[in-house]
């Protein structure tokens, strides 16, 4: 059996290094090339997005944990990665916010075919009406809580250019890397949390000035308190004090230190 002290260091191993795997956006400039990269996959490539409530999932779930692992890019999503970041002294850049930045991706992939794969209807519906409404063909729409096998079926019938998960984690993180797996073309497959529901209707966003100082996490705590009470108020916490166990657990692997 495994010694305590060999899973905090492996632990802290594994949360350093996905944050080090995180893709750093510094400008708008890097944003729009971005923008241009992900809008040519030449295979099928997944991106996923990385906040605290990501990282607190994958400190216990080795499921989550190697799903992030095994995307082939990661954005930082939130300012509580924003500060992990700054407390191991890494650059942070752009807050690279799903919900925000998955429709300028979709705007890149007008007239071509899409999936939408998560939530259930009819939010579903109604984010596939705005989407096709911005020029996407949908061939595929799937409610969100069926068996991984249902949308590698979709997908492999219809081949989309973009798949959009929207799930939640860590059951889109596992399905994704089994779109990978099954499919041969090129795809991008897109980890996005609640973005269905944001174009949906179901969830509002936080007004403007919340989202630009990084408060939008408080908007949606008052808006669905109970769904997101755990997330937020303890989630939060957690987080940070995984921030001090790392730290901890780094400085004793230092020469000099403690093993």
């Amino acid at each position: 059996m495994q010694s305590q002290e060999g899973t905090r260091s492996e632990r802290a191993r594994s949360f350093i290094e996905l944050l080090d795997r995180i893709r750093i956006i510094d400008d708008e400039a890097a944003e729009e090339a971005l923008l241009d990269e992900l809008a040519r996959p030449e295979r099928p490539f997944i991106l996923s997005f990385v906040n605290a409530h990501a990282m607190n999932l994958g400190w216990n779930q080795p499921g989550m944990l190697e799903g992030l692992f095994r995307s082939d890019m990661l954005l930082r999503d939130g300012i509580g990665v924003k500060l992990g970041l700054k407390a191991f002294q890494r650059p942070f850049g752009r807050n690279m916010n799903g919900t925000d930045f998955i429709p300028r991706i979709a705007r890149r992939f007008q007239g071509r075919k899409v999936a939408l794969f998560g939530t259930r209807s009819p939010w579903l519906d109604e984010a596939r009406r705005k989407l096709e409404d911005m020029g996407l063909t949908i061939v595929a729409c799937q409610e969100g809580f069926d068996p991984p096998e249902t949308y590698v079926q979709r997908a492999v019938e219809t081949k989309p250019d973009l798949i959009i998960m929207a799930m939640g984690m860590p059951k889109q993180e596992e399905v994704s890397v089994k779109l990978r797996e099954a499919l041969a073309h090129p795809v991008l497959i897109v980890n996005g949390g609640a973005i269905l529901d944001y174009l949906g209707g179901k969830v509002p966003r936080a007004p403007a000035v919340m989202r630009q100082v990084g408060m939008e996490w408080l908007f949606r705590l008052a808006v669905e308190p109970k769904r997101l009470f755990r997330r937020y108020v303890v989630g939060i916490p957690v987080f940070f004090t995984h921030v001090a166990e790392v730290k901890v657990v780094g400085e004793g692997e230092q020469p000099g230190g403690q093993a």
